[in-house]
């Protein structure tokens, strides 16, 4: 009897089974691991500076690692399509950067490594294993049942987990207001002071202000967050409380920072929002997540990753949908809003009092 090819088979005979999905989600961790070997081993940032293909001999030299263990891991990484594969000789291949790697070089422009490294953090996974509880009572959010505290305290109190968020929300922070300034620059037009309401370091209103110099930018975060924040040309660094008071400006800009709360303080932070700007033309400018129910958005895992997340990390964090996010802003004194779709998870919406 002759043997099938792929080519020949039936839709239902290719059609995924229950046990490969299950296989799937099984094996959904080591990919996540193996990024993260590859960064601390330094291999795309070794490969990056190299204008040919190394060969797995070099590239162990050069690491000082064990060529079979070496060998094992690209060739994961290979079949993942993270790094490439380029013939040297008829008989020899090396390796060579893809697009994907060289995201995950350390200091490369639009790195995604210290991203990679945060949520693949020994510290960051213990808490998943806590979210069943949650779910069942609601009593322990499942950060605090893993270490005690909540993820802010926890941070305060581990200066090395501080400097990885700090790291890893800049990576991000560049990541999206890329997408942002090439997306709807307009937002930015007409504004002659903006402040960025849990800012971290201010890399977000660095960007804003480098690609909009009309702009004068304020970077307004914990006292203790903007401490270690460089100096920026065009920034001011500003301490403070953003539930106590925000600075006043033309705009208020906040990137990814309402998704870590509840409805309650949403509202009360829109509120002091809406205090910091001028009733007639000032405006708040919110880059956030809004949950769609079509299936088929680009980012749409992404988006529900991140909802999980939030539950998972944060007190009562979460991400909305439209009629959630209307009923905020309703709650907060503001008339109307626009929302503008980005290559990013992410969309931008312009509040108005």
């Amino acid at each position: 009897m002759a043997t099938k090819t792929r080519d020949t088979l039936t839709s239902e005979e290719t059609e995924v089974t229950p046990q490969e999905v299950i296989w799937n989600h099984i094996c959904g961790f080591p990919p996540l691991a193996l990024l993260r070997c590859a960064i601390e081993l330094g291999i795309p940032d070794i490969l990056e500076k190299r204008e040919s293909p190394i060969t797995l001999a070099d590239l162990a030299s050069e690491i000082g690692c064990s060529r079979s263990s070496l060998h094992r891991v690209m060739r994961f990484l290979i079949h993942y399509k993270v790094f490439q594969e380029k013939p040297i000789s008829e008989t020899s291949v090396g390796y060579i950067q893809s697009p994907v790697s060289r995201l995950l070089t350390r200091h490369g422009k639009h790195s995604m490594a210290d991203l990679v490294l945060l949520v693949s953090n020994p510290e960051m996974l213990a808490p998943w294993g806590k979210l069943s509880g949650w779910v069942l009572d609601n009593k322990e959010l499942p950060f605090k049942a893993a270490y005690g505290k909540d993820l802010w305290e926890f941070i305060v109190a581990n200066p090395d987990q501080s400097k990885l968020f700090n790291d890893a929300f800049a990576c991000d922070a560049r990541l999206t207001m890329a997408a942002v300034l090439e997306g709807c620059p307009q937002v930015f037009e007409g504004l002659g002071t903006l402040v960025d309401v849990g800012g971290n370091i201010g890399t977000a209103i660095g960007l804003i202000v480098e690609a909009c110099p009309w702009i004068n930018g304020v970077n307004f975060d914990l006292p203790h967050v903007v401490s270690s924040a460089p100096a920026c040309r065009g920034v001011e660094h500003l301490g403070g409380n953003m539930f106590d008071h925000i600075p006043k400006a033309d705009a208020v800009y906040m990137m990814k920072i309402l998704h870590d709360w509840a409805d309650e303080e949403c509202i009360a932070l829109l509120r002091k929002c809406r205090e910091a700007i001028p009733q007639d033309n000032g405006k708040v400018i919110i880059v956030d997540i809004v949950l769609e129910s079509k299936e088929d958005h680009r980012f749409k895992e992404v988006q529900l990753v991140s909802d999980l997340t939030m539950m998972t990390f944060t007190n009562k964090g979460k991400e909305r949908t439209l009629a959630e996010w209307s009923y905020v802003f309703h709650e907060a004194g503001f008339t109307r809003y626009t929302i503008k779709h980005i290559q990013a998870p992410q969309s931008v919406i312009e509040v108005y009092p």
